[in-house]
């Protein structure tokens, strides 16, 4: 299956506030977690359906529903209704392909961005789609799975970390794409680890499983670059928005995400750099070990050109041939061609030839 474009023919022509997944089904159920806090308390819980968090949306505490699992519709509808979110909302969290952005509505702000995972068994790159929803004292996070990339966050909310506990739900969605942005830098950072390898590989013994590996991590490093493109647009957006929902305060952090997305577009940059290098490196190589054998074959050949005439000479069938009967025509003839081969030897070797 494609790993850049994945649309579905079903999908053309529909209208775009149709409440239709068009994603990969990633989770078998639908988990609605809630975490609502303050400075002085933090509940923690999962609830069974939408009715149970409708109360969050006019909380005068901060708090963070989290879905893990887009698939069902019905619930999703749920969502848009209960929340009054504007009916593109919701289309667009279900389709898990769309492009990271960012689009303010009424009575909030709607963030979309590609989480990265990293299996280090085959050195792949997997992408899920998050879409964080800021109302006021109010975060909404949509996941494609369940997954345990925000557990951090979870934790500073539990061990009563004043800032975020004192924040409201801009803060709690900057941590939230802070963890994501870092995440990039550290998938980046293992994949480079690999592609720096290459580098002894390619100066000892270059191999086809070296080309292989080249064009593998060319093929990961353009994958990571589909995700964070958007999204280092999407966070200069971010940074000059001019929201009621984004606090004055927020601004310093928004940087400091800008700072760290231009950081993992710069260490990327560097790596296909790398990459394009180390695959013209590899081509020198091969071509360089070809050279060498065509030069030994062609210097193999031209000593025996002139050794070739000689015993052609005196391979033709002719009666008067004035050394033919002669006794010592054999070894003569060995000399002069042993002579021959050692002065061009001789005179390749000086001339650096091999």
């Amino acid at each position: 299956m494609a790993r850049f474009i994945k649309a579905k023919k079903e999908a053309i022509g529909i209208s775009p506030d149709a409440i239709l997944f068009r994603g990969e089904k990633k989770s078998d159920y639908i988990r609605l977690r809630v975490l609502d806090f303050d400075l002085e308390k933090l509940d923690e819980f999962e609830v069974k359906n939408v009715c149970e968090t409708i109360r969050f949306d006019n909380s005068t505490t901060t708090s963070w529903l989290n879905i893990d699992g887009l698939h069902d519709e019905k619930i999703m509808e749920e969502i848009s209704l209960g929340f009054k979110l504007d009916s593109l909302i919701v289309p667009e969290v279900l389709n898990t392909h769309a492009r990271p952005k960012i689009q303010e509505y009424d009575n909030c702000i709607c963030i979309s961005v590609k989480m990265l995972q990293y299996n280090g068994v085959d050195d792949q790159i997997t992408a899920e789609n998050l879409v964080l929803i800021i109302k006021e004292n109010l975060l909404i996070s949509f996941q494609e799975k369940e997954g345990d990339v925000f557990e951090p966050i979870r934790k500073r909310l539990r061990k009563n970390k004043k800032r975020i506990r004192s924040s409201a739900s801009d803060y709690l969605a900057f941590a939230l794409l802070d963890v994501v942005i870092d995440n990039y830098i550290y998938i980046i950072s293992r994949i480079g680890e690999k592609i720096e390898s290459l580098d002894e590989e390619l100066i000892s013994k270059p191999s086809n499983s070296t080309l292989e590996a080249i064009n593998k991590y060319k093929g990961e490093i353009i994958y990571i670059r589909k995700a964070i493109k958007p999204c280092l647009e999407m966070i200069m957006s971010l940074v000059k928005l001019d929201s009621e929902l984004m606090n004055e305060n927020i601004g310093i952090h928004l940087k400091e995400l800008q700072s760290n997305i231009n950081q993992a577009n710069d260490l990327l940059d560097s790596y296909r750099e790398i990459l394009s290098n180390q695959l013209n490196m590899f081509h020198t190589n091969v071509s360089n070990q070809l050279n060498a054998i065509l030069k030994f074959l062609t210097i193999f050949s031209v000593i025996f050109i002139p050794l070739t005439f000689i015993a052609g000479i005196y391979g033709t069938n002719f009666d008067n041939i004035p050394e033919l009967h002669y006794k010592y025509s054999y070894f003569i003839m060995w000399g002069v061609i042993l002579v021959i081969a050692i002065s061009m030897i001789i005179y390749f070797k000086r001339k650096k030839w091999f």
